[in-house]
C-alpha cells in the first residue's frame, strides 16, 4: 500500500485513529513544486511502509480539509501523531528534510 487519497468522508479514520505517524501531502494538479515532491512522497510512503501512513489531499477537491489544516501555500507537508500536528512543512523539500520531519 502507498499513499491514501483523503477526503472529508474518510480523514478521521486514515488520518486521527491511525496507529503510527501520518505524512499528508497538501498538493493541486496545477502546482509545479507538488508534481516535483510527489515522486519524493511515494518512495518514503514505500520505504517506510508500516511505520508510516502516508496520505494525499487534492486541495481543490478538498477545501474544507485544506481550510482546517490553515493551508495557504502548496505543497504542504504535515505530520500527525496521535491526533495531533507534530510538524508543519511548506514548499519542496528533500527526501532527508521529510524523513526528518517524521523522526526517521
Amino acid at each position: 500500500m502507498s499513499e491514501v487519497n483523503v477526503t472529508m468522508n474518510n480523514f478521521d479514520e486514515e488520518v486521527m485513529k491511525a496507529d503510527k505517524p501520518v505524512l499528508i501531502d497538501f498538493w493541486a494538479s496545477w502546482c509545479g513544486p507538488c508534481k516535483m515532491i510527489a515522486p519524493i512522497v511515494s518512495v518514503i510512503a514505500e520505504e517506510y511502509a508500516g511505520r508510516v501512513k502516508v496520505c494525499k489531499v487534492n486541495v481543490d477537491d478538498e477545501p474544507e480539509l485544506a481550510n482546517a489544516f490553515k493551508i495557504s501555500s502548496i505543497p504542504t507537508l504535515v505530520v500527525v501523531k496521535d491526533g495531533k500536528v507534530t510538524n508543519v512543512s511548506v514548499g519542496l523539500q528533500s527526501k532527508s528534510n521529510i524523513c526528518a520531519l517524521l523522526g526517521l
